[in-house]
């Protein structure tokens, strides 16, 4: 059993440093820094897990949130790498030089924009959470999907803070024999798999699970990151998790969103009063008997591959068990954006390598990634509540109250808070200087105390912009826009409490409080280094135009 530091700021300390809910002056008893787990799925739906309301069999992470707690309105980026950026920073994805997207294997600039805010890799003035936890004596452990710069190894997981790294360093990969320039990376070297029953998420958990045996001979406490590339496409799953869903979807896309929503209402995830957003894909019964088998099926593989992540992630919580460690490991589960509704109404990538272990472009479409994302409206890239909600667990028994286990956080909350909270935990400090640069402040803020008493967090604002979709969440308020690129934009405004599938635009009731959040928001951009969408467009098309 790994022996621990003692933290110098106790759990009910910190809640009184923060919150000052208490003037007493007992002494609680010193606990241990927990070991710290950060899961992160990639393109899941709001609804998908069993926990959140899905009928995919995911008994292992339901578990996880019966004996911990379910955050409701957690938020990320809208996007796979500028969320990753601002996880593992604290700092809006703009911040960090990925305000867009990161490099890809065969053109390793080619979202570079030389802008400080679009860069395409993190930039050297931030701090990862790897080098703030390795700073209060860590281990750093990765495993799985990196996504934020490969033009060089500077960019790199060992280059930004972690001991160990196994997996990939580009967004995608096929599952089953990822190679190439999408291939594996081990450390610094990239290696050839051999093996023919290889699969990525299988991989990604042996490795951390080996990674984790490698240090629990001392006493510091470790930090992993698991970033599974699953259930981002390609659609590949093995045979006998497939098979558990063929036939399932056969009733189609409305039927699953009315199922889910129904299951979401009786949970306390959806509100009585909110109704489902509208339905964003053909009349499955005006739909050809072949269309449909093929649709039922590409549903059937996404299943597995979520249902195949929930297997690994009860094969990590087994042995953290085993080895006595589950106790104080603070464990947080999360998406990095909504359903991912690349492919079109009926998904991209041919049919006839579906069930194969073939493929890289093979999605979903996005007729499922709407039932995924129920109740909400839109998809990955946008920052209406379908782009942007996560369904978030949090994990942790020697720190969370039994009494509140299976309850739900409805406080809002984005990514930056991931930092501070486990700054808070480990005791680590946050560095304001990295090589004579300043580094941004930290913009998040702890989640600890919420995670042992019932307190409400300030009504803060947070902000979103990608690809010039721009969104501002203050209080009970939401601002959102759609980028469109045939005219000025439009601004909705919405109460997301009383309305967060988001139907009722209170704009022309509330138009001066609009108007104060629009300038806010432009504020806000104006400070974070966010620059107008459609002159990034055409630095975009100039580049494309060069090559």
């Amino acid at each position: 059993m790994i022996k621990r530091k003692p933290i110098a700021l106790t759990l009910l300390a910190l809640i009184i440093a923060q919150l000052v809910l208490s003037c007493t002056t007992a002494e609680a008893p010193v606990e241990d820094r927990p070991n710290i787990i950060l899961i992160m799925s990639d393109d899941m739906g709001y609804s998908d897990l069993g926990c959140f309301g899905g009928e995919i069999n995911t008994p292992n992470l339901n578990q996880l949130a019966a004996s911990g707690l379910r955050f409701t309105q957690f938020y990320n980026a809208a996007r796979c790498c500028p969320t990753r950026a601002s996880l593992l920073t604290g700092l809006y994805p703009h911040q960090t030089g990925i305000g867009h997207m990161t490099n890809v294997p065969d053109n390793p600039t080619n979202h570079n924009y030389n802008l400080p805010g679009y860069q395409g890799f993190l930039q050297t003035n931030t701090n990862t959470l790897a080098e703030v936890l390795g700073g209060a004596g860590y281990h750093t452990l990765m495993s799985g999907k990196w996504h934020l710069g490969m033009a060089d190894s500077s960019q790199w997981p060992l280059q930004r803070g972690f001991d160990k790294f196994y997996g990939i360093l580009s967004g995608a990969a096929n599952y089953f024999k990822p190679d190439g320039l999408r291939g594996i990376t081990t450390q610094n070297e990239q290696i050839e798999i051999t093996n023919p029953d290889y699969y990525t998420t299988d991989a990604f958990t042996d490795h951390a699970i080996a990674f984790i045996d490698g240090v629990k001979s001392d006493d510091q406490p470790f930090f992993l990151y698991l970033a599974y590339n699953a259930p981002h496409w390609p659609l590949n799953a093995p045979k006998e998790d497939v098979d558990k869903y063929r036939g399932r979807y056969d009733d189609g896309w409305q039927t699953l969103r009315e199922e889910r929503y129904q299951r979401m209402k009786q949970m306390g995830l959806v509100e009585e009063n909110w109704p489902l957003s509208a339905q964003d894909s053909p009349d499955w019964d005006t739909l050809s008997q072949e269309v449909r088998d093929e649709m039922s099926l590409r549903m059937s593989i996404y299943a597995a591959q979520v249902d195949r992540m929930d297997q690994n992630i009860g094969r990590l919580t087994q042995f953290l068990q085993e080895t006595g460690e589950l106790d104080n490991t603070i464990i947080v589960f999360l998406n990095d954006n909504g359903a991912c509704a690349e492919g079109g109404t009926f998904g991209g990538g041919p049919a006839n390598i579906l069930e194969t272990k073939k493929g890289y472009w093979l999605t979903y479409g996005q007729s499922w990634a709407n039932a995924s994302n129920t109740p909400y409206r839109e998809y990955k890239h946008y920052v209406h509540e379908g782009g942007i909600s996560t369904p978030m667990i949090v994990h942790w028994p020697k720190g969370i109250e039994k009494t509140k286990n299976g309850s739900l956080v409805k406080d809002y909350a984005f990514l930056p808070d991931i930092m501070a909270t486990f700054k808070d935990l480990a005791n680590a400090d946050y560095a304001v200087e990295k090589d004579g640069q300043r580094v941004p402040t930290l913009v998040g803020k702890s989640l600890a105390p919420l995670l042992v008493a019932d307190v409400a967090m300030d009504a803060r604002p947070i902000f979103w912009e990608h690809e010039g979709n721009k969104a501002l969440r203050l209080g009970n308020l939401k601002l959102v826009s759609k980028w469109n690129d045939k005219g000025p934009q439009t601004w909705e405004l919405y109460d997301v409490v009383k309305d967060r599938t988001e139907q009722n635009d209170l704009s022309d009731q509330m138009s001066e409080k609009k108007t104060e959040m629009i300038a806010l928001w432009q504020n806000w951009a104006d400070t974070h280094q966010v620059e107008p969408w459609d002159e990034i467009l055409q630095i975009i098309q100039s580049k494309n135009a060069s090559h």
